[in-house]
């Protein structure tokens, strides 16, 4: 059983928090007030006072750090090496038309690496934690990546671009070489949840494109501490600057890479 630090169930208590409002609006889902920010982009009154509730309790159990949050403004805090970066809704086209399959993200920032994060997803009643250096865990069971070494046999999982993004037809043609030499290809809606899939062994790989650092910073802590190696679509560290990710095994990660753009 994990034995939590401080921070880490400062986040916990957030994230249980906010859920608590998120669970009660998906539960009325059909009555949300919802405005359209693009094309398949929306974002809910659930949406935005759940970061509200995740970032009073954050930066009132930690004044002096800094934040990055998808529907608020961010800020640098009195300590600089360090800060928030927050989903409060990962899956929230999911969410607004019902599909249980959305969560929290809080990840803590220090000196540019994510050296804690929590994907929660109360819907399932399952929170994914980790903390670098104590290995990653599902509620009280520890974590590690599949053992899986072929194409053939494993079970990957990406986002799919939606509206009229430029990267679409890129993922069309990687979707076309990978899709008949594997197990199968997931889209499910919420990158932080795949990240943290890879990491129970659910998903043997994950890589998506256009994703923000809000959407992966938790899971890419939680999945490299159950073992995966976790880079860029170049095989560097600059996933949040870029807004690329790959994440699998280190038998899948190369062979997963070599099927990747154009």
């Amino acid at each position: 059983m994990s034995v939590h630090s401080a921070t880490l169930n400062v986040m916990i208590s957030a994230c249980r928090k906010a859920a608590r409002g998120l669970v009660r609006d998906f539960g009325e889902v059909e009555n949300l007030q919802v405005s359209i920010k693009g094309a398949g982009d929306f974002v809910s009154a659930a949406d935005i006072k759940a970061e509200k509730t995740l970032r009073e309790e954050l930066m009132n159990a930690r004044p002096a750090y800094g934040w990055l949050g998808e529907e608020t403004e961010p800020l640098v805090g009195k300590d600089p090496t360090r800060r928030w970066i927050v989903d409060p809704l990962d899956g929230t086209t999911n969410f607004l038309h019902g599909l249980p399959h959305w969560s929290i993200s809080v990840a803590l920032e220090h000196r540019g690496e994510i050296v804690a994060g929590i994907v929660h997803d109360p819907i399932k009643d399952e929170m994914f934690i980790a903390e670098k250096g104590n290995g990653a865990w599902m509620n009280d069971r520890r974590m590690r990546v599949s053992a899986r070494r072929t194409l053939e046999e494993s079970l990957f999982a990406t986002g799919v671009p939606f509206g009229n993004k430029d990267t679409l037809p890129t993922m069309l043609r990687e979707l076309a070489r990978l899709m008949p030499r594997t197990a199968g290809i997931r889209r499910f809606g919420s990158a932080a949840l795949d990240l943290t899939y890879v990491a129970a062994g659910r998903y043997d790989g994950f890589w998506e494109r256009e994703i923000k650092p809000w959407d992966m910073a938790a899971g890419i802590v939680i999945a490299r501490e159950a073992g995966a190696i976790v880079t860029d679509l170049e095989g560097g560290p600059d996933m949040l600057t870029r807004g690329d990710v790959i994440a699998a095994n280190a038998d899948l990660v190369e062979k997963l890479r070599a099927h990747l753009g154009d």
